[in-house]
């Protein structure tokens, strides 16, 4: 695994900002509606910017805005410095929300250098679905969402468990047919669809971390401008109440020995235009 420098870290960060750049422009030009989410509006609220020992940036977009933009990303994608993945574009991918990434650029995570397809410096975009207003039927869900998450994740976790028992299960599991496992998934989100304007939504293929299961759709539909990094994105306007119920209290920083553990694991890093620094192996 490499050890990004200060240097480094504030580099990825800058590509990142480019990223988001690149994001907000796209959807004000299409009329797209999006919110920085997690650590990048909580960074935006507490740091004026990326939260400094953080490595990622994150939107969120509710599904019919996400659709919008993928669609648009494909129209735009050939002349352009940028490109996105998800599991409906993207053979091999395996994950529940899209990447947006920088051209000539590579942040190759460490278990994920078999996975066939680029792995550019990114920013995540994750597509909000709706489940259930009843508590019953978000647990429900949930649990659905976690055994599939398992099959889609399979792939890469045939490498990166470290229990031997883990690596031979996700081994089994991972000759399950990707298309298969993929169909699964797309039956979720028309399920979703199915809801319409319920009050909770979710990030489906990824941990809510919430006690409610779920998050209130209204944080995602009732944006504001808030600034980050000297530019103005689209956060959510109750951002008090996101982060209050996300992070506790939001304010306080963590112990220094639980910052360098927000950092993603990386083999391989390259900016656009230098030369691609590889972690040495023996």
């Amino acid at each position: 695994m490499l050890t990004l420098t200060d240097e480094e870290l504030r580099k990825v960060q800058l590509t990142e900002l480019e990223l988001l750049i690149a994001v907000d422009r796209i959807c004000k030009k299409h009329g797209i509606k999006y919110c920085i989410i997690a650590g990048t509006l909580l960074g935006a609220v507490r740091h004026g910017g990326f939260i400094p020992w953080d490595d990622d940036a994150d939107i969120a977009m509710l599904r019919e805005e996400y659709v919008k933009f993928r669609d648009v990303c494909a129209s735009e994608e050939r002349d352009s410095l940028y490109y996105f993945q998800d599991e409906a574009v993207t053979p091999g991918y395996r994950w529940g929300y899209g990447k947006f990434r920088r051209k000539d650029t590579v942040f190759r995570r460490e278990h994920q250098e078999h996975m066939p397809y680029e792995q550019g410096i990114s920013i995540d975009i994750f597509p909000m679905d709706g489940i259930p207003d009843s508590m019953l039927g978000r647990t429900v869900t949930d649990i659905n969402c976690f055994f599939l998450r398992k099959l889609l994740w399979s792939e890469a976790g045939r490498i990166a468990e470290k229990s031997a028992v883990k690596r031979v299960f996700y081994t089994l599991v991972s000759k399950i047919p990707e298309e298969n496992v993929k169909n699964a998934y797309r039956r979720l989100v028309r399920r979703s669809e199915a809801l319409g304007s319920s009050r909770y939504v979710r990030i489906l293929m990824f941990p809510t971390g919430m006690k409610e299961r779920g998050y209130l759709r209204r944080w995602y539909s009732d944006t504001a401008p808030v600034e980050f990094e000297g530019y103005v994105f689209e956060g959510i306007r109750d951002s008090h109440e996101y982060l209050s119920e996300k992070f506790g209290n939001y304010m306080e920083y963590p112990p220094v020995s639980e910052r360098i553990k927000k950092q993603h694991p990386v083999t391989a890093l390259k900016f656009a235009g230098e030369e691609i620094r590889e972690e040495k192996r023996i």
